[in-house]
């Protein structure tokens, strides 16, 4: 009994008492914290609202139900019809004797607004914990449910999802050891755009210190595409675009009508680009909840007290070719009509292959798209942020070994495991192309220590971007390099490209 006492931890949020468990090594999880109602009854559709208190401890010591989706992922749990409850946070807390305040290091999870959810294996927040910071991580509205337009509801209900738990974050973490005052917001590709986002909404002014943004896609709607993309939906699903009748819906049955939707789009986009990556759900610039897109927002001066750290892997696109979640271009008029759908010149076909002669148009087209969608803008916004005042770093996954299969490439996602210090959770074996071997560990403690540096104090231990040039880590093994953009033929070819205009 009294080792199993030992094992369980008790803390107070704003809502109630919560009881989680302590490892052997002093780190605390507890998992499954309500931050919000559950978003559906008389809540559906609106904006986060207030969590109902309790008065007994609450039993944290297993993750909450996730968002309604179709995925299954390796490791994490799946939507269940009848799951409401899916407002929740999670933290990871160092040992008790670590001196405190500590930093705070929130995540948010990718799946292209529609999957995914912080229980997944590879996101568990212990080993970094270890590392000094606290650990946050959320569940927050994906698909429709948390993306769609409804009318005369608003837009963006996952990302105002993610500022309501950064609120619980200022409101509780002091309690779990952490300083409100020294948050990090770090995601991944959906989840880095939502932190990039975050950075110029009103919701979340004065939640976060510093943002770290992995693999962030270039991907935000008009409201009129977002309200052509919802009255798609409803048509699949045989109801009016309207609030009533999107309302009528059962989640489950909106979960199969953009399942729908979505496998359709090859041959009927509602935009030209979903032809080649059927994403149904991204943030809409509406000028109200979200005012402009990440890029736009640098420029303005916009949170230029907002430090920033940006990773893009090298060949971000070969992942998604990989299991199915894009089109490839496989002869040379698809590769002109891709360049056409993301709004770039004709010109960049022919610098590429310059620079891989004798690539076939598969790896040029996945090299333009990942670039164009990831790496370009990627570099772009630390570039921007640097010249707006800001103080921004820059790092790319560049880490490739030999595998079973032929080589491991640095692609999307590859990294994730790598910073969290957990290459040998479920599922990472396929991220990272294998079982990691001791160069893989090495790199993975030095990525994930500079996460840590850089939520303690904002330097991650290279030279920061500057007006007049681009500093990159790149993350590679045996041995990390850093170079410098102005000697990158690559980004060459970039230079007088515009950026793509979303409004």
């Amino acid at each position: 009994m009294g080792e199993q006492a030992a094992a369980r931890a008790e803390f107070r949020t704003t809502a109630g008492p919560v009881r989680g468990r302590r490892a052997p090594d002093g780190v605390t999880a507890v998992l499954g914290i309500p931050y919000a109602a559950p978003p559906f009854g008389p809540h559906r559709f609106r904006a986060p609202q207030p969590v109902s208190g309790w008065s007994t401890v609450r039993d944290c010591t297993a993750f909450g139900p996730v968002a309604p989706q179709s995925a299954r992922l390796p490791g994490a749990p799946v939507w269940r019809p009848g799951d409401e409850d899916v407002l929740t946070v999670n933290v990871w807390a160092p040992p008790a004797s670590a001196p405190g305040p500590l930093p705070v290091l929130f995540w948010i999870h990718g799946g292209a607004y529609a999957f995914g959810s912080s229980a997944q294996p590879d996101f568990d927040g212990a080993a970094l914990a270890r590392h000094g910071p606290v650990v946050v991580s959320c569940n927050y509205r994906l698909g429709f449910e948390g993306f769609g337009h409804v009318p005369g509801a608003p837009d963006n209900r996952g990302l105002l999802d993610q500022a309501a738990a950064l609120r619980w974050v200022q409101e509780n973490i002091a309690a779990f050891g952490g300083d409100p005052g020294n948050v990090t917001v770090a995601g991944h590709s959906a989840g880095a755009a939502s932190a990039l986002c975050l950075m110029s909404m009103e919701s979340a002014r004065g939640s976060l210190r510093r943002v770290v943004a992995h693999s962030a896609p270039d991907a935000f709607f008009t409201p009129d595409v977002a309200a052509a993309t919802s009255a798609r939906i409803a048509a699949a699903a045989g109801v009016a675009p309207t609030a009533a009748g999107l309302r009528s819906l059962s989640p489950r049955e909106l979960v199969a009508g953009c399942d729908q939707v979505a496998e359709a789009c090859a041959d009927d986009p509602v935009t030209p680009l979903q032809a080649f990556a059927p994403v149904l759900f991204q943030p809409v610039i509406d000028g109200d909840v979200l005012p402009t897109d990440p890029l736009s927002a640098p420029a303005g001066g916009a949170s230029r007290n907002v430090d920033l750290l940006v990773c893009h892997t090298l060949e971000e696109y070969w992942f998604l070719h990989e299991v199915g979640a894009v089109r490839a271009a496989t002869d040379e008029a698809h590769l002109v009509a891709l360049t056409e759908a993301l709004g770039l010149p004709a010109r960049l076909i022919a610098g590429y292959r310059a620079l891989t002669p004798g690539a076939p148009v598969l790896d040029l087209g996945l090299a333009i798209f990942g670039d164009a969608q990831f790496g370009e803008y990627g570099s772009r916004l630390a570039e921007r942020h640097a010249r707006a005042g800001g103080r921004a770093f820059l790092s790319r996954f560049a880490r490739r070994r030999a595998g079973a299969d032929g080589p491991v490439r640095p692609w999307h996602t590859a990294d994730i495991p790598f910073a969290f210090g957990n290459l040998d959770a479920v599922g990472a074996d396929f991220l990272i192309g294998g079982a990691p071997d001791a160069q893989d560990r090495a790199l993975s403690r030095r990525m994930l220590g500079a996460w840590a540096d850089f939520a303690a104090c904002g330097d991650p231990g290279w030279p920061a971007v500057t007006a007049d040039a681009t500093p990159v880590k790149l993350w590679s093994v045996p041995q990390d390099r850093l170079s410098y953009d102005a000697d990158c033929p690559l980004r060459a070819l970039w230079q007088d490209v515009a950026p793509v205009q979303h409004t």
